[in-house]
């Protein structure tokens, strides 16, 4: 009987909660921004249950990528980078160790 109650207590304690309904909220760039260049910050909300987000940026899109510039796991909620002039497309999502949200994607440009 015990084992049992111990058993029932581990299962409470590792229980992960599905986050696949939940979104990722793009703080900046905003879609279709245009920016100078500099050094960019990426950034969105945090999601409760979640150990890092899966951000990756290309170029010109996903769809036609002729470079991918990013593909990184970040635990905060924000990254930097410098990029040249262009048209970018960047996405961001959550995870933890079982679930993932879909992507939210944001389109921008950098131009003189």
């Amino acid at each position: 009987m015990l084992i049992f109650g111990l058993t029932l207590n581990c299962d409470d304690i590792i229980e992960i909660e599905d986050i696949t309904n939940k979104q990722v909220e793009i703080l900046a760039p905003s879609d279709n921004s245009v920016l100078v260049p500099s050094n960019i910050t990426f950034s969105w909300t945090a999601l409760e249950q979640v150990d890092s987000y899966h951000l990756q940026i290309a170029t010109p899109n996903f769809e036609n990528a002729t470079q991918i510039i990013i593909d990184t796991l970040v635990v905060a909620t924000n990254l930097s980078n410098e990029l040249s002039l262009g048209d970018y497309q960047w996405r961001v999502r959550a995870q933890n160790s079982q679930y993932q949200t879909q992507y939210t994607t944001q389109n921008f440009s950098i131009e003189e």
